[in-house]
Formats: C-alpha cells, sequence, structure tokens
C-alpha cells in the first residue's frame, strides 16, 4: 500500500470511528450492554485448534457489562468522585457487582485498605496528591484485570503463547511451564504462566506491581498479591468468562474473585468506538477482515480518568 492510500485508509476509519462513537452513548453503545452474565462450564473444547492444539480462540473481545468507571457496580456511576451521588445509586436492573465471592460483591478489605480505597475514590477528581491521580489516566497499563473493563482488545496465539493486545498494554502468557521471574522484578502486567484445560485457559500470575487499580473508585491490592486466573470459552468461539481469584494476606481478610463477561466482535458488530474500536482492513482477498484503530492515548487529555486541573 502506498503511503497516500495508507493515509487515506486511516482517514477514513478515524471518519467511521467518530461517527459511531457521536451516535453511541459515552463509553459504549448500549446495544452491547448487558444486564447479567452468561454461563459458561469447563469442559471439553469442541471447536477449531490451532497447529499446536491449542483452542483457536483468536480475534477480537470485548466486556459486555461497562468499562472501568466503577468496579462492584458496573453499571452504576464513581461512587466516590465528586458528583457522583446525583447519579442513580440504586442497583435495580443493572448488572451484578464485578466482585462475584464474596456474595456480597464487595472486596473483603482490612478496615485501613478500605479506608484507603475510600480516600482513592473520593479524590478522583481532585487529586491533589500524586498517589491520588488514577494510573490510567497517565497511560499506564491498566494491570491484568481492569485491561478487560477498558476498550475492545485482540487475542493472537503463537506456538507456546497467547498474545492480548490492549488499548493500555501488551500482556503474554507462556504456555511452556517455565517458572516465574524472579521475586523482586515486578511488572504493571505481572508474569503470567499457563496452560489449556479443555475449553479453559489457566493462568497463574505473579510478580504484580500493583500500581494499577480496579477502577476509577479507587479499589487496589497489593505488590504481595497473587492471581489465579481462567478464561472459559464457549466451543461456538462467541463468547468467555474471564475469572480472577485475588490473594493478598496483607490487604484482604478473604481472597476474592472477579466474573467479566465477554463477547466475540466481528465485522457485523455495530460500531461505537468503545467496546468495537475496528475497522474493515485493506487486503487482496474477498473475506472480511477487520482490524483495531489505534487509540493514542496522552497523559491528561480531556475527560480521560477527569484529572486534567486548569492552571492558576
Amino acid at each position: 500500500m502506498s503511503h497516500s492510500s495508507f493515509l487515506r485508509e486511516t482517514a477514513l476509519a478515524a471518519g467511521m470511528l467518530a461517527l459511531a462513537t457521536g451516535l453511541s452513548i459515552a463509553q459504549g453503545a448500549q446495544s452491547w450492554r448487558e444486564r447479567s452474565v452468561a454461563s459458561i462450564a469447563s469442559g471439553e473444547w469442541s471447536g477449531p485448534r490451532l497447529a499446536d492444539g491449542q483452542p483457536d480462540v483468536q480475534g477480537h473481545w470485548s466486556n459486555t457489562i461497562g468499562n472501568h468507571n466503577n468496579f462492584t457496580r458496573p453499571q452504576g456511576g464513581d461512587d466516590g468522585a465528586p458528583g457522583g451521588g446525583a447519579r442513580d445509586r440504586s442497583q435495580g436492573n443493572r448488572a451484578p457487582s464485578r466482585v462475584s465471592d464474596p456474595p456480597d460483591g464487595q472486596i473483603p478489605y482490612q478496615p485501613w485498605a478500605r479506608a484507603k480505597a475510600e480516600e482513592f475514590g473520593a479524590h478522583l477528581d481532585d487529586p491533589t496528591r500524586p498517589e491520588y491521580v488514577e494510573p490510567l489516566a497517565r497511560c499506564a497499563p491498566a494491570g491484568p484485570t481492569k485491561s478487560f473493563m477498558w476498550h475492545g482488545y485482540e487475542i493472537r496465539q503463537y506456538p507456546g503463547y497467547v498474545l492480548f493486545l490492549f488499548d493500555s498494554g501488551t500482556r503474554i502468557i507462556h504456555l511452556d511451564a517455565k517458572p516465574h521471574l524472579a521475586d523482586n522484578v515486578k511488572l504493571w502486567n505481572g508474569d503470567s504462566r499457563g496452560h489449556w484445560e479443555g475449553n479453559t485457559l489457566v493462568v497463574d500470575v505473579a510478580n504484580n506491581n500493583s500500581k494499577s487499580r480496579f477502577a476509577r473508585t479507587g479499589e487496589f491490592v497489593s505488590d504481595h498479591a497473587t492471581i489465579q486466573e481462567r478464561y472459559v470459552f464457549d466451543s461456538a468461539g462467541e463468547r468467555f468468562i474471564y475469572q480472577a481469584t485475588y490473594t493478598d494476606p496483607t490487604v484482604l481478610t478473604r481472597p476474592f474473585t472477579v466474573t467479566i463477561p465477554n463477547r466475540r466482535i466481528t465485522d457485523k458488530t455495530p460500531q461505537d468506538g468503545w467496546n468495537n474500536i475496528t475497522f474493515p482492513a485493506s487486503h487482496s482477498g474477498t473475506e472480511p477482515i477487520i482490524e483495531a484503530y489505534e487509540r493514542t492515548c496522552v497523559e491528561n487529555n480531556g475527560e480521560h480518568g477527569g484529572v486534567a486541573i486548569e492552571s492558576k
């Protein structure tokens, strides 16, 4: 493709994305949002496989509940943020908490940690200290779990690896049983070692620096946290359930589990500038191929985390 053709394709994609965004609700099309979590049981995989035997789950995906505004009320508001009280605080006909265990849908914090999370949430739009700035607003990686609450993303697979391409960073899951990195190495997305059990990708995450937070409402864990993840795919290749169990005795009174439902994005999925940020790829074949439009993050860009402060 010539340089001029590339520019035309990029401009067209940008225009389509802008138009779709204007027609959608803020941060995702209403038609994509679901108010319940579909159940997918772990079991055998009957779908297509790759040459190395992995279940073929490559493609574009997005969560079906909402973004990272509110962790325990994903279709609510920013409870801790100024103005949050003006929003509908009733759960009503809304999606359940992303915390599926404990049953009350809340993170089982030690008292000091709950107070700190509430402090972070209260200062989302008033970051009078550096630690109050939501890290994603600085274009930092979102972390192992919040990455699934952000924009749509892509899964690619290679022999011995599963690769996630998020707007907020890239994550590699190693399938070759190599040991974790040394304990003193800490990463924004952790160090992931996984294996397939039928339709379920089982992942152990260590070496997490825990600098990211779960949502704009301030929830966090420490760098002592370990994470056990399960990605349960339906054999039709249309959905999967992400489950992550966090253990952190320095912050929590007991482990807790996060559940996030995800759906596949195809060329038939309406564009909305949030969940579906893809556009038709230009290629010589006839089959429909979609590519993700790159959303460039600029620190303190408008509405990104709500932390831009006017100069005095």
